[in-house]
């Protein structure tokens, strides 16, 4: 036998290993940005259009049909605008001077939408609501647009559209995209940093990781860790330190002014709310406590199944580390770290969790993704029976997911609706005449804003039903109105004695009861 002869078999024996995974050219392609195989990364991934689009409907339909799901979202956001729109609103506790827990620099930056949109729809106040939702909505767009599209040119085509699909119809991100609140915003902020991260654009990731915890919510400083941190270590480190130094000194700046300007004294609500909440003096337990399953329940209520698979992500990243490892699992670990922070805390609501929910959807439609690799048999070129069915499961998992998630959608917006439609009836009843009084009783925490009440009510007024906590009281102009510090408020959720209203029916004849 030639020794030429030997070596031509033997090469004809090792061609089946030339179009597997272990090949050294199978290998680049898959390393490659848009190299997820089947395709996936022809013509450079996703375009813009499609998910701007796809994304620009849906929130468009949040903002015009979400519910309030909070009344801390009306008390401490949609209300102080209202005041700086129109001189009158109700006042929280933590907008007292005396505590200065929020930010005025964060409602100054929807006043800058509200503000013209008061001064085109004149006394149509709802149409200023829905203008803000709107913008937010727009947000939310663009910002995961952005993670979508980074996603299609680093993973593949088949990726980005399970994660636009879930964005697009999961109910947590349907709900949590258009609501006025600090932890919506560093949602935006922590879609956007990560679509900016896989795009290697490593200084606006971490200038955006900035923003979303000063302008947003503080705490959520541990979401952006992981992606600010691997920034940090990839670009050059110069030049990314310095964008994420500049504009949190920028942006602090700007916040310590907007404070001093609301409040009438020098205070730092960023700084007054981690003193509050870290530091010591912090009650946040007075509001409420739960049991350290509520975040998973409330993840499943929201995601349903796709929260389970987003649980799993980290143990399918072993099988798959060539391909998630380690960008993708840097975007994703953030949905571990906050829960297990969140789980431990007593106080716990919902909205806590909307900084994760976009990262939810990435972790969940990941292992959707990579579900038929586990029957993959690397040894061999042909597909296995069980790794076809994989690949057929993959639409039916994920339209199940859909399916359920569209469904609690609706299910909320039909069986919860009513106090944003009820209110927009008082429109309709200006025969009570002007300088009439709405009483609210114990759907005080169902109140929709002073945005749905007409010009003709002059004062909105609890009823004393029982509850025993601090209610808000309407801003007093003339204690100083913002900068004002009411002996009537407190940090222990005890309720003033003037709080209520007793004796309406003594005073007035024209009140209206809720």
């Amino acid at each position: 036998m030639s020794l030429s002869s030997a070596r031509q078999r033997r090469a004809t024996a090792a061609s089946p290993l030339t179009d597997d995974g272990y090949a050294k050219d199978a290998k680049d392609r898959g390393r490659r940005p848009g190299g997820g195989g089947d395709g996936d990364g022809e013509d450079g991934g996703i375009k813009w259009f499609l998910p701007f689009l796809a994304l620009g409907l849906l929130r468009h339909m949040s903002a015009s049909s979400n519910l309030i799901h909070d009344c801390d979202e009306v008390f401490n956001y949609w209300e102080p605008l209202h005041f700086l729109l129109y001189r009158s609103g109700f006042q929280t506790w933590e907008y007292s001077s005396d505590f200065a827990l929020r930010s005025y620099l964060y409602l100054s930056i929807h006043a800058l939408v509200a503000g013209p949109a008061s001064l085109i729809f004149g006394e149509h106040k709802i149409r200023v609501f829905y203008s803000v939702r709107i913008f937010l909505g727009l947000i939310s767009t663009v910002t995961e647009t952005v993670l979508v599209v980074a996603l299609s040119r680093r993973y593949g085509k088949r990726l980005a559209c399970y994660v636009l699909a879930m964005l697009c119809l999961s109910s947590g991100c349907f709900f949590a995209s258009t609501s006025f609140l600090p932890s919506s915003f560093s949602m935006y902020a922590v879609t956007l940093s990560s679509g900016l991260f896989l795009l290697e654009k490593y200084a606006a990731a971490v200038s955006v990781a900035a923003a979303g915890v000063i302008l947003g919510w503080p705490f959520s400083i541990l979401v952006f860790l992981p992606v600010t941190v691997y920034s940090l270590i990839r670009g050059p480190f110069g030049r990314v330190f310095l964008s994420g130094f500049l504009t949190s000194v920028s942006l602090l700046v700007l916040s310590f002014l907007a404070d001093y300007h609301c409040y009438g004294r020098w205070t730092f609500s960023v700084f007054n709310l981690l003193k509050y909440n870290v530091l010591g003096g912090g009650e946040s337990h007075l509001y409420g406590t739960e049991g350290p399953s509520f975040y998973f329940r409330n993840g499943f209520n929201n995601f349903n199944f796709a929260f389970i698979l987003a649980l799993l992500f980290l143990g399918v990243v072993p099988f798959a580390r060539k391909k998630y490892a380690p960008d993708l699992l840097m975007v994703v670990s953030p949905v571990y770290i906050w829960l297990a922070f969140m789980s431990l805390q007593a106080h716990k609501e919902e909205r806590f969790l909307y900084p994760i929910y976009t990262l939810i959807c990435v972790a969940a439609a990941s292992v959707i993704d990579i579900f038929p690799d586990f029957f993959h048999d690397k040894y061999s070129s042909d597909q296995s029976i069980f790794e076809k069915i994989a690949k057929g499961l993959r639409p039916l998992i994920l339209g199940f997911i859909l399916c359920a998630s569209h469904s609690r959608t609706f299910s909320m917006l039909n069986g919860y609706g009513a106090p944003l439609q009820i209110y927009q009836h008082l429109e309709y009843h200006e025969d009570s005449g002007p300088g009439s009084i709405l009483c609210v009783g114990s759907e005080w925490h169902r109140y929709p804003s002073s945005f749905f009440i007409p010009s003709y009510i002059s004062e909105v007024r609890w009823i004393d039903d029982g509850f025993r906590g601090l209610l808000p009281f309407p801003f007093n102009e003339t204690l100083g109105g913002t900068t004002a510090a009411p002996a009537y408020f407190n940090n222990k959720n005890k309720a003033s004695e003037e709080q209520y209203v007793f004796s309406i029916l003594l005073k007035f004849h024209k009140a209206i009861f809720f």
